[in-house]
């Protein structure tokens, strides 16, 4: 039987499968993208479909020191969009 991908959450440190998280990209021309697909390239960030969990993460600013880069209001609105779904 073959294993399902697990990832760490960002806000409560909780190893899940890749499939329930959702993912936060950075490419190499330093976009910052949110990732429903799970396929776009460069450096993946993941966070529980969550409000708890956003909220932490966005208060100890764990997103930008993940991607080692600023993250603007706009990118922390959209991934609160998505998570609210």
């Amino acid at each position: 039987m073959k294993s399902k991908p697990q990832r760490t959450c960002m806000g409560c440190n909780e190893k899940k499968e890749k499939q329930q998280l959702i993912r936060i990209v950075k490419n190499k021309q330093n976009e910052i993208k949110i990732d429903k697909t799970g396929k776009l390239e460069g450096r993946g960030a993941y966070i529980c479909n969550n409000v708890a969990c956003f909220d932490k993460v966005k208060k100890t600013k764990r997103l930008e020191k993940v991607l080692d880069m600023e993250i603007s209001e706009k990118i922390y609105e959209d991934l609160r969009g998505v998570i609210l779904e």
